[in-house]
């Protein structure tokens, strides 16, 4: 993790500094916390600061400037990240910047396709916040996620890829042989081509207590928030590879750390499974659910949990959770575009679309490509397409796939 120059002054309660924290932490931005209400000095310096009110959070930067209370877009503009496109037009827009979405726009730039990335948070998607890939091919020793997402930055950009960050896409529309993108900020750009790699999430446990205690003890990135817990004890929620892989990575950080798997088993490859039953600092509870979280002061305290097969109940004292039980696309910006998904909210593509016999409108005299959607023009790569693998090196090669796809389109439209 870099060295953390900017400076968070805030409290557990605070829903303000929340959303600040998360919104440096999706941007992989390092920072150090500081909680006023155990630092009377902190508190102090924040009402010197903001001339004798308590404004949190209080942000401090690496030039001695701050701001007090910002909302996303000021957080944005003082970090320097683009967030208005140049033009209102291209030939590709690409929403998502995670591996499949910026490998596409290598791909497409390289053909002279003026191509725009829009990305909500950090580029390199999820893959920025994993500690170590060990299976990219090309890296025989690993590469950190963050460096690797850096890398695939730096390789767009060397293409002259237009990179627009810190933009949610709120609707898609296609008038006409056009396709119209529409941002949280208000603005709209259209392209002849749409490419929609913007990944999966972490899914949420819903019980009582998650959503109160969601960066202040819950959390869902063991990279951006494991070094908050040093010499602490901390629960992983999950039985598969995500679940096993950050326990691994908590262990550098955590006194102890409790892996809570709903069944008798993980699953997990298997190489992991072994590294996780020998760590000395990590103990699993097997058929083991979160019923609640408990806290004091707006900081988790335990989690209440049950027993599936006996249906008893315990108190677990932790100071953090870390929540690791599966993925949701990000495709709630879809509704009324005409894209079709699966059951479980993933976009379908390909022969999937025909096979019934039944063909979208716009392919009555053409299949459509591979990762072309139900909507002519509009495709789909990585994590958010339904049967992907959700993995990074599919999900690059997809995103490469995807770029040959659309050079193609392009040519008849």
């Amino acid at each position: 993790m870099a060295k953390a120059e900017i400076t968070v002054y805030g409290a557990h309660w605070c829903p303000d500094c929340r959303q600040s924290k998360q919104f440096l932490g999706e941007h992989q931005i390092p920072y150090n916390w500081v909680d006023i209400e155990e630092d009377k000095d902190a508190e102090d310096f924040v009402m010197e600061t903001n001339e004798g009110k308590r404004l949190i959070p209080t942000i401090v930067f690496p030039d001695g400037s701050f701001l007090a209370e910002p909302s996303n877009a000021e957080l944005a503009a003082k970090l320097g990240l683009k967030t208005t496109a140049s033009r209102r037009h291209y030939d590709l827009i690409v929403l998502g910047g995670g591996p499949a979405g910026l490998t596409a726009a290598v791909y497409t730039a390289r053909e002279f396709i003026d191509t725009l990335v829009i990305e909500r948070a950090a580029f390199g998607g999820q893959a920025a916040g994993t500690e170590k890939l060990d299976n990219m091919p090309g890296f025989p020793d690993g590469v950190a996620g963050i460096e690797f997402s850096q890398r695939l930055r730096q390789q767009a950009e060397r293409f002259e890829v237009e990179l627009l960050q810190a933009q949610e896409v709120t609707r898609l529309h296609s008038p006409e042989n056009y396709h119209c993108v529409q941002t949280g900020d208000g603005s709209e750009y259209s392209a002849r081509a749409l490419l929609i790699t913007t990944g999966s999430r972490y899914r949420r446990l819903n019980v009582p207590g998650e959503s109160e205690f969601i960066g202040a003890g819950v959390h869902f990135c063991a990279t951006c928030d494991g070094p908050f817990y040093k010499g602490k004890r901390v629960a992983v929620v999950g039985g598969g590879n995500s679940a096993t892989e950050e326990s691994l990575l908590l262990t550098k950080f955590a006194e102890k750390v409790t892996i809570l798997v709903r069944s008798g088993q993980f699953k997990a490859t298997q190489i992991i499974q072994e590294s996780v039953l020998s760590h000395p600092k990590i103990d699993v509870l097997w058929h083991t659910e979160v019923k609640r979280f408990l806290g004091e002061g707006s900081k988790l305290k335990m989690l209440r949990v049950m027993n599936n097969q006996n249906g008893a109940e315990e108190d677990l004292p932790m100071d953090g959770a870390f929540i690791f039980i599966g993925l949701e696309p990000n495709t709630g910006f879809l509704t009324g575009s005409g894209v079709l998904l699966d059951q479980w909210g993933f976009i379908q593509t390909g022969h999937d679309l025909v096979h019934s016999g039944k063909r979208p409108p716009g392919y009555e005299n053409r299949d459509p490509h591979l990762l072309e959607t139900s909507v002519p023009g509009i495709f789909a790569a990585g994590d958010v397409r339904d049967k992907s693998t959700k993995q990074v090196a599919s999900a690059a090669g997809e995103g490469a796939s995807a770029a040959l796809m659309i050079r193609e389109y392009l040519k008849t439209v």
